[in-house]
């Protein structure tokens, strides 16, 4: 019977063990078998829907920079410019959602459906952060004959036609601002053609050779060529004075109670685990609240800004739904 007991002691402690490294090796493999693959194990790439040289490369270009200097990841920034930014903007929503395609999803994201331009808007997308929001800007020639705002608004009014604006595409956030600044003045619109380009670079470019009398942009963008002394900023349409451009007034200080303008963010197809979205959060995160980043926004007049990834999706909402009441004022929408 002793015998028999230690036996049957042995045996249990035998099969208790057995049980236990069964048991621990089955979760061993559970877990590397279900646990997410390293993030990012390749180059990620950034689309930008706009120009090479405006707002949105540099800044997207400044991004993928400090990314590859902070946290060692392999970066591409692609531009895929056209139509507006349907292009740029489709790509990105129809990628891949791995999180090696993401997108620098701009103020146009708005307008698209509105527009019947493209079927793509917030509700393609998983946004990740906010990082910018700049209001747009009257720009004119440095030897135009206008010494303020108000002296060319004033002539649009007696001279209907007889001027041209660009900046963006028909619809734009550029356009929309022109539309609010002349409406609030009490001029049409229409007073104003406006002549489609495919961002703030080209449209600035075409002002200096005489092809256009006026581009609204924000101040950043013209900034290289106002310190060049090539064209001149007449007012900023915003709430504030812009403190790299400390000498340009808003449209407000001028009697046009008026403040419209841009912004511009990170997203990636919704389909992208949140995994991904979170470690992408926090990377660009380090980066926006890094001192080479506040040196870049500040010296090129950027407006700095930040929305996490679900205030910034509550943000995309409302916004679709504003932008979409302007452009059934303006007549645009399809």
């Amino acid at each position: 019977m002793v015998l028999s007991l230690g036996i049957s002691k042995t045996m249990s402690l035998v099969i208790v063990v057995l049980l236990v490294a069964v048991v621990a090796g089955g979760i061993y493999y559970y877990s590397a078998v279900t646990a997410p693959p390293q993030y990012p194990s390749k180059p990620i790439t950034f689309i930008v829907s706009w120009s090479a040289g405006g707002g949105t490369d540099r800044t997207a270009r400044m991004i993928a920079a400090l990314l590859e200097n902070m946290s060692g990841w392999k970066t591409v920034v692609e531009n895929r410019v056209g139509g507006g930014g349907t292009v740029g903007h489709l790509a990105m929503a129809t990628a891949s959602p791995d999180g090696y395609t993401v997108g620098i999803i701009t103020f146009e994201l708005s307008t698209f459906e509105w527009m019947g331009l493209a079927n793509v808007s917030y509700k393609n997308f998983k946004p990740v952060l906010l990082y910018n929001r700049d209001p747009a800007a009257v720009i004119v020639r440095a030897d135009a004959p206008w010494k303020d705002v108000i002296e060319l608004t004033n002539y649009i009014k007696a001279n209907p036609g007889k001027l041209k604006a660009s900046g963006t595409a028909k619809g734009g956030v550029w356009d929309i601002g022109r539309i609010g600044w002349l409406k609030t003045a009490g001029v049409d619109p229409e007073a104003l053609p406006w002549v489609p380009s495919t961002g703030a670079a080209p449209c600035l470019q075409e002002l200096i050779a005489g092809g256009i009398d006026i581009c609204t942009c924000s101040l950043p963008e013209a900034g290289p060529l106002i310190e060049a002394g090539k064209v001149k900023a007449l007012a900023v349409m915003a709430d504030e004075r812009n403190p790299a451009f400390p000498d340009v007034p808003t449209l407000k200080e001028k009697g046009i109670n008026w403040a419209f303008g841009t912004w511009r963010g990170v997203a990636v197809p919704k389909d992208t685990p949140d995994h991904i979205v979170k470690t992408l959060h926090d990377a660009i995160k380090k980066v926006i609240d890094s001192p080479q980043w506040k040196d870049f926004m500040s010296k090129n007049g950027f407006g700095m800004a930040y929305l996490p990834s679900s205030e910034f999706a509550k943000f995309l909402e409302n916004d679709y739904k504003v932008v979409g009441e302007l452009l059934k004022a303006a007549g645009y929408v399809k």
